[in-house]
């Protein structure tokens, strides 16, 4: 598997188009309660993203959905685009939105500590609680 890629994909409709650079091919699964709300279950999403390209953007409703982040949609078709920092140094991508069949490598699960019991993932992966992600953002 190789290391750094570029993606392309767009929401359900058409109306955005994403083009998105990783340094790596690894997906993340955040457990929180706000991820898990917004799409039934746990954000599947690229955590390397180096550089987003939105085409469309005046299709995108975003939501503030905390103090320090928000999460992006096609205002269209509803479909997630990212989550990103408000800040602007980091974007989480939904894999699903830009995967075209590629070696993905499941590696890490961030808000463990929310997880429910009811599904568990099989792989091996650094696992993460909410206060050491909040810990490790705010060294950033």
């Amino acid at each position: 598997m190789k290391d750094g890629m570029n993606a392309r994909g767009s929401c359900l409709c058409g109306a955005v188009k994403v083009a998105v650079a990783v340094n790596k091919q690894n997906v993340g699964a955040c457990h929180c309660d706000m991820c898990r709300t917004w799409g039934g279950g746990p954000l599947l999403a690229l955590e390397s993203v180096s550089d987003v390209e939105i085409e469309g953007e005046e299709n995108i409703t975003v939501y503030a959905s905390s103090d320090w982040a928000e999460r992006g949609f096609c205002r269209r078709c509803g479909t997630h685009l990212f989550y990103r920092l408000k800040n602007g140094n980091h974007y989480a991508v939904p894999v699903g939105l830009v995967d075209g069949g590629e070696a993905w490598s499941f590696d890490s699960q961030i808000f463990i500590d929310q997880k429910p019991a009811f599904y568990r993932f099989a792989n091996e992966t650094r696992d993460m609680t909410g206060q050491e992600v909040f810990d490790a953002y705010q060294g950033s």
